[in-house]
């Protein structure tokens, strides 16, 4: 192509350069981040030269401006940072670094080495809409974590009991005693017929008998605050308990309209018919995946994208294999988790895990090595719109038979 281009994104205002297939820069343009600002930037690239043949490489696969180079008709190239902080050096000496000089460097890696990267491919409204709401969903799982870690650690400081009188601090009925008795004090009178009302009050189905939770209450260590650091600290409880409670709630919201989305979806199909994939986690792997075949081309990208397989360094007779930190975090998480889940109804699964831990592999190790031989079944299936069918995975049949 005779022209490429490279965009330096930033807050409140984007660096873009163009250049020619000899470097020389053809275009310098400033768009500031907003409406007016990114039409401008369209039509000044148009003048330039047609969306379909002004590429444009950029350092973040997603956003509001690729989002609108790529509706607008732009090849859009996503570069690594890791990628651009390691070509930095070719085009200066010293550490310096400006938000046009990095548009220019974008653009003259693509000019270059263009061939070795590919463009985006726009994916389907139905898959960035689950991607938002999984991607949602799992930053209030880790807010309700985060939230009941300091919840316990608050209790544990003043009033254990309250932090172990329940399997679960952030669960509904542990929340619901919680905000009742957030303090010695207000448990001070009670007993085993009030807590059977507390609980018939808030339809506890736990395990447990009044007698059994009240001895688990006041077998937990003393509190030594005084009223006034226990009234306050009871205020703080309280408040953490129903910002809980409301996170809780949208999660469950949360959960289940993705559990409603992926049924809906082919590809979703394809992914839940896997052992032990479940709802939740097949709206994990479908929303990192996605639905354009051409974007994992063999089973091995697909494998390096999750960070399910190493990466190996040789150099003359040295060589070593080291963990691999560049990778999609959700992805892998979403990998490894239903891996894991799969040993517990699969046969072949729970051997190769048993083979990896028979090695020497500790349980994360073993489960990557699961999950690359998942990813193998998981890219087949997938590029064939098939469902999983343990009677045509050789392996599984045999250890079935």
């Amino acid at each position: 192509m005779p022209f490429h281009a490279g965009l330096d994104w930033g807050a409140e205002s984007h660096s873009v350069c163009v250049i020619d297939t000899a470097g020389s820069v053809v275009a310098r343009i400033t768009a500031r981040h907003d409406a007016a600002g990114l039409s401008e930037l369209l039509a000044a690239l148009r003048q330039i030269a047609p969306p379909a043949a002004l590429p444009i490489a950029i350092e973040r696969p997603s956003g509001l401006v690729v989002d609108a180079l790529v509706a607008a008709g732009h090849p859009v190239v996503p570069i690594h940072p890791n990628i651009a902080k390691a070509c930095r050096p070719r085009y200066r000496a010293a550490g310096g670094k400006s938000d046009p000089s990095d548009a220019y460097m974008l653009a003259d890696i693509l000019r270059t080495d263009g061939h070795r990267f590919r463009p985006l491919a726009p994916l389907s409204d139905d898959i960035r809409a689950l991607r938002a709401l999984v991607r949602g969903r799992d930053d209030l799982v880790a807010t309700r974590i985060a939230l009941a870690n300091q919840l316990r650690s608050t209790l544990e400081g003043f009033w254990p009991g309250a932090a172990v009188i329940f399997a679960d601090v952030a669960s509904p009925i542990a929340l619901a005693f919680i905000r009742r008795y957030p303090s010695p004090a207000s448990a001070a009178r009670l007993g085993t017929k009030r807590l059977a009302g507390f609980l018939a009050a808030h339809s506890y189905s736990g395990r447990r008998s009044p007698d059994e939770l009240l001895a688990r209450l006041r077998a937990a260590p003393q509190g030594f605050a005084g009223d006034t650091e226990a009234e306050a600290k009871g205020e703080l409880v309280r408040s953490l308990a129903a910002t809980l409670e409301a996170i809780v709630t949208e999660i469950t919201r949360l959960s289940a309209r993705i559990e409603h989305d992926i049924a809906q979806l082919p590809d979703g199909q394809i992914v839940m018919s896997f052992p032990r994939a479940g709802r939740i986690c097949a709206a994990q792997i479908l929303a990192e995946l996605g639905n354009v075949r051409d974007r994992f081309p063999t089973e091995e990208q697909l494998a390096a994208e999750a960070g399910v397989c190493p990466v190996t360094h040789a150099s003359g007779k040295s060589r070593g294999v080291v963990f691999r930190w560049a990778c999609n975090k959700h992805l892998r998480s979403a990998i490894t988790t239903f891996a894991d889940n799969s040993r517990r109804a699969s046969t072949w699964a729970a051997n190769i895990y048993r083979q990896a831990r028979d090695r020497g592999c500790k349980h994360p190790h073993a489960t990557r090595i699961l999950a690359r031989a998942w990813v193998r079944i998981l890219w087949r299936a997938w590029q064939d719109n098939t469902l999983y069918d343990p009677a045509r995975h050789t392996a599984a049949a045999k250890l079935a038979a």
